[in-house]
């Protein structure tokens, strides 16, 4: 994983069906933390066995929801990091509240400008 720079490993069984998941997160919560010599066990005692699977097509937000929640679909289609899902959605949120400051600011700077004269402006 280190040589490769990646935070997860798919894992198969001997048919080659997917049997599970290592992340960096599985080996610092179950190897390190527990002070548990790594190079003795198995990657099987280690592995995330209940993985959530998406499809391509799933928007980053709807994934991550998904891994929140726990639901597993049937057909796996990538490797998500809910890190990334988890940025992407809080970078929507970020451009949305950024649009609904400008749209503020926008009708402010209209209110100040026509005051009271705007048509259909309540006293």
């Amino acid at each position: 994983m280190a040589a490769r720079r990646a935070s997860a490993l798919l894992l198969t069984d001997s048919t080659v069906l997917l049997s599970g998941i290592l992340t960096d997160k599985d080996i610092a919560t179950r190897v390190i933390a527990r002070e548990i010599d790594f190079m003795n066990i198995p990657v099987s005692k280690v592995m995330t066995k209940n993985r959530i699977y998406v499809l391509s097509d799933t928007l980053a937000v709807e994934a991550l929801q998904k891994m929140v929640q726990g639901l597993t679909l049937m057909e796996v289609i990538a490797l998500l990091d809910i890190a990334k899902c988890l940025y992407d959605a809080i970078a929507r949120m970020e451009r949305a509240a950024e649009k609904g400051k400008a749209i503020a600011a926008a009708v402010e700077g209209v209110e100040k400008h026509w005051g009271a004269t705007l048509p259909g402006k309540i006293e």
